[in-house]
Order: structure tokens, then C-alpha cells, then sequence
């Protein structure tokens, strides 16, 4: 077996995992709802969808502006952890939210990089979140431009820069920069954005279980060539900056 058959088969683990995991929590939050299983990017990828009943009910486990769904995520990611005893790097989608979420930021993406290839100046766009940088920076490397990510939370950003890739320099660096960067907020903060009493107290049950079985554990033994839009419009609104170059300081908001 390559080393490729090795990672997809690993990847497909977690999926199924995870998959278990969810099952579990929608249960005990009584929602119904199908898991989607998919390998994308090197990650497993997984989404909770209801064709039956609509999408309605589950974006109760998205929230406002995907905190819940950020949470609920992290979350996802422990519970594999606990049983792979590796790191997880899954994606978590319910009802579509990610990938609503997603195109609307690559078309961000792409008017940027048409902005860097008119006036060849580096393009600083407002701050996002990692998930939403990951997608930009995608987006640049697609169009063959070097990114780099700038400032701290919750300002960072990133930057689209004047060159090629492999010009001055490695290439985009947001795989290990970003990498390290959990897209979840706190878990707290994600449960109070939009979950009732009864899920709440349901994530909160599976947040338990996950750190039983994680002492159980430790018991036994242990973000190129893109279309280059034109992008016409829209750059007087603040999303982005026009020839600030890569090093200048973020000033602190």
C-alpha cells in the first residue's frame, strides 16, 4: 500500500468516526439529519444535512456566524483524537453553512487578486477567520501569487502579494502558519450564539463523554491559475488596502 493509500484510508477513519460521534449528538438533541463522508484538500470532510425535513431545524448547530457549528466542530475533531490518538484535521459542515460561507470568500479572493495583477501592489484584506483565510489563500495560489497571513486575532488577515510564486521567497506560507490555528471559538461562546437549552446541554453531555474517553485513553498508555477578475467595484468599501506592503505592522484595533 503507497503512502497515499495509507493517508486516504486514515482519512476515511476519521470521517467514519466522526460520522458515530455525530450521530450520537443529534440524537440526544432529538434532529434528524444524513452524514455526508468526503475526503477534500488531504481532510476528511463531513456534513450533516436533512433532505427530509429541510435545513431549518439544524442550523439551531451552526449559529450566528458559525460559532456553534465552529464549536461543535472542535468538538468532532476531540472525539477522533481520542480514538486515533492523532491529531485531527476534519472539516465539519451542517447545512451547508461552509459552503455558502466559502464562495462568497473565493469570490473575495478572486477580485483581489485582479486588483494585484492590474496595479501590482500588494492587496491587504480585511480580517477573517482562519477557515475564511484558508479559502483566500487558496484562491491566490490558484492565480500563481504568493499570501501570507498578518496581524493577531481577531485582525488578522491576509495578503495577497505582487509575486509569483517561488519569487522571493518559499511560496505561501499559510500551511504551517495557519495550520496551528484552531477554527473553533471558544466553546462557550459558540453555545451561546444560538443553541436552546436542550442542545446545549446535549454538547455539553458529548463534551463529557469525549473527556472520559480521553482520560480512559491516557489511562491505558497514553490555506493558483485563477480567472483574474477584474474585480471592478467594490474596492472602496474596506475589505482591503491598496500598496501596503507584507512587513508593514498591523495597528491594533
Amino acid at each position: 500500500m503507497t503512502d497515499k493509500d495509507t493517508t486516504l484510508t486514515r482519512l476515511e477513519e476519521e470521517g467514519d468516526l466522526a460520522a458515530d460521534y455525530l450521530e450520537g449528538l443529534l440524537d440526544i438533541c432529538d434532529l434528524d439529519g444524513d452524514i455526508d463522508i468526503d475526503v477534500e484538500n488531504d481532510r476528511a470532510a463531513v456534513e450533516v444535512v436533512s433532505e427530509e425535513y429541510g435545513d431549518r431545524w439544524l442550523k439551531r448547530l451552526v449559529g450566528e456566524d458559525g460559532r456553534v457549528l465552529d464549536a461543535l466542530q472542535e468538538l468532532t475533531r476531540l472525539a477522533v483524537q481520542t480514538k486515533t490518538g492523532e491529531r485531527s484535521r476534519l472539516m465539519l459542515d451542517i447545512a451547508g453553512h461552509r459552503a455558502g460561507v466559502k464562495a462568497r470568500i473565493a469570490e473575495e479572493g478572486r477580485e483581489a487578486v485582479g486588483e494585484v495583477e492590474r496595479t501590482g501592489e500588494a492587496v491587504r484584506l480585511r480580517a477573517m477567520n482562519p477557515f475564511e483565510r484558508k479559502v483566500v489563500h487558496d484562491v491566490a495560489k490558484a492565480a500563481n501569487l504568493r499570501s501570507e497571513s498578518d496581524g493577531a486575532e481577531p485582525n488578522r488577515r491576509v495578503v495577497i502579494l505582487a509575486q509569483a510564486l517561488g519569487d522571493g521567497g518559499e511560496g505561501v506560507s499559510y500551511e504551517e502558519l495557519e495550520e496551528v490555528e484552531e477554527l473553533g471559538a471558544d466553546l462557550g461562546a459558540g453555545l451561546g450564539a444560538g443553541l436552546g437549552d436542550d442542545e446545549a446541554s446535549a454538547v455539553v453531555v458529548s463534551a463529557d463523554s469525549v473527556d472520559a474517553d480521553a482520560a480512559a485513553d491516557e489511562g491505558s498508555g497514553d490555506e493558483r491559475s485563477g480567472d483574474g477578475g477584474s474585480g471592478d467595484g467594490g474596492f472602496d468599501d474596506g475589505r482591503f488596502d491598496h500598496g501596503r506592503s507584507d512587513d508593514e505592522s498591523e495597528e491594533n484595533r
